[in-house]
């Protein structure tokens, strides 16, 4: 590909997230140049992957090369505040990817940080580029079912044990479903309805072998919309992704966004005009009140595209316009883990 306008990067981190989703998405955005990735562990692929890219295993080394202008962290959760504030004080732009931090305090430092330093700081919330999520956002600014009385979203899957080494499920800083995914999902949520007044959550760690939660249900309380968040391990079956419910009629989405097990596999045809379009069989339906009788529209489904957050990055740092993802919103995301972290300890609702 031709590159435009380079600005250097950095991948700090070549795990699950930065190998299936940083490194492809960060070297197909035209302006970005792949320059260095940072790991301790040896990955063969890389160099045929990214043959331009060197690979290191000193941070430092990033931190002092005046050609690298983003450094993007894809490392584990309670790592994310030190190596971005590190990077910051390298006057380096950051992407941090989800969750931005393990506390609301460390968040909030790192906003200020950057604020002193005139840096674009952002976080890896992608799935807003999700085909599902966009389809449920069309139907909802769409009104069809308005009033909106009570919305549910799902980030299921299905594995019934322990994952061997994976610090995600380990008893650390940030681990959990409720970081994980629920990041996701509350994210999504304050997309589309902004911070509720209430919340009620609860967690749960229901496989035999687990460490930490691996099932939580948090209820958003609006004035009068309630939104439901579940995520789980143990759901091995197709429930619907997306459930919205109104005055008028309802919204049901079966199936989900094919983006990340396409990247899982080292699909990268970005470019191909299929990318992001979810199979015939996943279904968005509309059932709305007309004439005393319920009538059923198929709702056309939305095309995915996580390559829009690097394109965004770039435009950013280039110019004055803030990142796809701000800083202040990915904050709003660690304050709610954090209330709804209190609410399952106490039992109670907590005010937000």
């Amino acid at each position: 590909m031709n590159k435009t306008a380079q600005i250097g990067v950095a991948l700090i981190g070549y795990g699950s997230a930065g190998r299936i989703f940083h490194a492809p998405l960060i070297h197909f955005c035209d302006g970005l140049n792949l320059q260095t990735i940072v790991t301790s562990k040896i990955h063969p692929e890389v160099k045929t992957l990214y043959p331009q890219v060197d690979v290191t295993p000193s941070f430092e080394a990033v931190l002092q090369d005046e050609t690298i202008q983003l450094v993007v962290i894809a490392t584990p959760n309670q790592t994310h505040f030190e190596l971005a504030q590190q990077a910051l004080l390298a006057n380096k732009h950051v992407v941090v990817d989800k969750p931005f931090t393990v506390t609301a305090a460390e968040a909030r430092a790192l906003i200020a940080l950057a604020k002193k330093k005139n840096r674009m700081l952002s976080v890896f919330h992608n799935r807003r580029w999700d085909s599902d999520f966009l389809t449920l956002k069309n139907v909802i600014e769409s009104g069809a079912i308005d009033p909106l009385t009570e919305v549910e979203m799902h980030f299921d899957r299905f594995r019934n044990y322990r994952k061997p080494n994976a610090w995600k499920e380990s008893a650390v800083p940030g681990s959990g479903i409720l970081y994980d995914l629920g990041s996701h999902l509350i994210d999504q949520a304050l997309q589309l309805f902004g911070t509720p007044a209430k919340l009620f959550c609860t967690l749960a760690i229901q496989r035999p072998d687990a460490e930490v939660e691996d099932n939580f249900e948090l209820i958003l309380m609006y004035e009068k919309l309630k939104v439901t968040l579940k995520a789980s391990m143990l759901v091995n079956a197709p429930l619907p992704k997306y459930i919205a419910h109104g005055l008028n009629g309802s919204f049901v989405k079966q199936g989900s966004d094919v983006q990340e097990a396409a990247l899982s596999v080292g699909q990268t045809n970005f470019y191909h005009a299929a990318w992001g379009e979810e199979p015939d069989d996943n279904q968005a339906t509309l059932y709305l009140l007309e004439n005393d009788r319920t009538i059923t529209y198929e709702v056309p489904l939305e095309k995915g595209d996580y390559t829009q957050f690097y394109a965004g990055i770039f435009t950013a740092i280039q110019t004055t316009v803030e990142p796809p993802v701000t800083a202040i919103e990915a904050l709003q995301v660690i304050e709610l883990i954090e209330l709804s972290k209190k609410s399952a300890e106490s039992g109670c609702v907590v005010e937000v």
